[in-house]
């Protein structure tokens, strides 16, 4: 009797764990603080999208820090990331070398 119930509460259990982690690893979110500026920006992006009359947004607020903002008609955005998410990695040869992308847009022609 012991035996069958291990035989399908031991594969339950880890089929219940795998699931889990499979969702902490790819549904699971955080909400991340954004600038006053970017809120502003995203109200504005939010306006011209759907022509939105509102005149005002209040920002949403967590432990001090702005995440998202509110808009008069009711709209709520709130920036989130998952918790498990690879930071880019920024390549610093191509970051400090001479020839830059931004350097060759918007400064004199340089010849090699």
């Amino acid at each position: 009797m012991v035996k069958i119930m291990l035989e399908i509460l031991v594969p339950t259990l880890w089929t219940c764990l795998a699931v889990y982690v499979g969702w902490y690893f790819t549904l699971a979110k955080h909400c991340v603080p954004i600038t006053r500026k970017e809120a502003k920006a995203l109200w504005h992006i939010h306006k011209q999208n759907i022509q939105c009359g509102g005149k005002k947004c209040a920002e949403i607020k967590r432990r001090g820090k702005i995440i998202g903002f509110q808009c008069e008609c009711g709209y709520k955005h709130v920036q989130k990331r998952p918790i498990r998410s690879n930071t880019p990695a920024y390549n610093l040869e191509l970051r400090n070398s001479e020839y830059s992308a931004v350097d060759s847009l918007h400064g004199p022609y340089k010849s090699k």
